[in-house]
């Protein structure tokens, strides 16, 4: 959270950094600075943020603290959302320099030739506050002056941001983290290198093997990165009940949650991809779509990368690799079967709520493990269904299963 020390007044900041602090962990300028944290962690704190906020006052620009906090956030805002708020300032006056920050520019400017600052550095400072001034945030004259309107509504924008609703659940985590990474490395979203490329992935296996769950995590992990986000789910199952208006309530859903929209309608398949295309072509957002199986579902949701922003991530599941051919997608991950170690945990947490089965009940865990064949679902379902069963009670079907087999 950006601000100076000697503005805005002690009220707003004190409670909204009290406020952000508890509720969302954002670290503040004032916390760091009482702690006496050195510059380099004030940095680390700004590039592992989700969220940055900035506060504009008047005396804002009279720090050259809060300038190189404010050019770190810039340089972070590909992965992050930064939210500014002015108080008492107006927008155009952080935009251009002028008024009261005109004023601070002279004495930095004065500084150049003191040797106090370097001119690139000062006109960094320019250019940050300038792009920072341009995004979409709150202004105090909007709440009439009132300061508890003002906080609540930031409140509520923030919040906005980090609402449950953008989590989605993800089941289970066992042998997760290894799978996220990997597909992590094909999205590219940690390498600065493609930072304004829009690329777009295939996560393909077959039903049950963890496709769904492993796009969920990247979704609840990443998502809050990216100007917005929307994930489509079961495409496959809505298309097929509904056709083309299945297709048009996936266009809605994706244009009210990455313009972050309630009341977005689409007449028909082709609006919405006109709309899509206008609307979303310089939204930065990480898109979803699971379980596809037909080339008009993602000719309607995303049929080309300039649809969407630089910086755009689409995530295709599917069980087709054609249809992935078909789309000319840059990478595709093969979703992998979970091994014997990791098909053993999930199925305990589901029949015994631990992590390994006791011992007795050890031989018949791998023996259903080796018919699940390392698929999650089938894990996840057999393990529900035998919770709380008795040896006998196991055999049973275990019996019936191997007769088959």
């Amino acid at each position: 959270m950006a601000s100076s020390s000697s503005s805005p007044s002690s009220a707003i900041l004190f409670i909204l950094t009290i406020l952000f602090i508890k509720t969302l962990g954002v670290p503040s300028v004032l916390e760091l600075q009482r702690a006496e944290f050195i510059k380099t962690q004030l940095e680390q704190a700004i590039d592992g943020s989700m969220i940055s906020i900035i506060v504009f006052s008047k005396r804002y620009a009279d720090s050259s603290w809060c300038l190189d906090e404010l050019v770190k956030i810039m340089e972070c805002r590909k992965r992050q959302q930064v939210f500014p708020l002015f108080y008492n300032v107006d927008a155009s006056d952080v935009r251009k320099q002028t008024g009261s920050f005109a004023q601070a520019f002279e004495k930095h400017e004065a500084g150049i030739c003191e040797g106090k600052h370097e001119k690139e550095k000062v006109q960094r400072w320019r250019n940050a506050l300038t792009q920072a001034a341009e995004l979409c945030g709150e202004d105090l004259k909007n709440a009439d002056g009132h300061e508890a309107k003002f906080i609540k509504k930031i409140l509520g924008k923030v919040n906005n941001l980090v609402n449950s609703k953008y989590q989605l659940d993800t089941e289970d985590l066992v042998g997760i983290t290894s799978r996220v990474n990997d597909v992590v490395r094909m999205i590219g979203i940690e390498n600065s290198g493609s930072k304004d490329v829009v690329r777009m992935i295939g996560i393909l296996g077959m039903g049950g093997i963890g496709k769904t769950t492993l796009a969920k995590t990247i979704y609840n992990k990443f998502g809050p990165i990216f100007e917005g986000r929307s994930f489509l789910a079961d495409v496959r199952e809505v298309f097929a009940n509904q056709r083309s208006n299945g297709l048009v309530g996936l266009q809605e859903q994706l244009l009210n949650d990455i313009l972050k929209n309630e009341g977005i309608k689409v007449g028909s398949v082709a609006k919405g991809i006109d709309m899509i295309r206008e609307r979303l072509c310089c939204k930065r957002a990480l898109v979803i779509i699971d379980d596809a199986d037909d080339l008009q579902q993602l000719q309607a949701i995303a049929r080309a990368r300039d649809w969407f922003g630089p910086g755009s991530r689409i995530v295709i599941t599917t069980r087709n690799q054609h249809l992935l051919d078909q789309v000319g997608v840059d990478s595709t991950y093969m979703a992998q079967a979970m091994d014997e170690e990791e098909a053993l945990e999930l199925f305990s947490w589901h029949a015994f709520e631990i992590v390994n089965p006791d011992q007795e009940y050890l031989d018949l865990s791998k023996r259903v493990i080796h018919y699940c064949q390392g698929l999650p679902l089938a894990l996840r379902v057999v393990g529900s269904f035998l919770i709380n069963r008795s040896i006998a009670e196991w055999e049973k079907p275990l019996g019936e299963v191997a007769n088959k087999s």
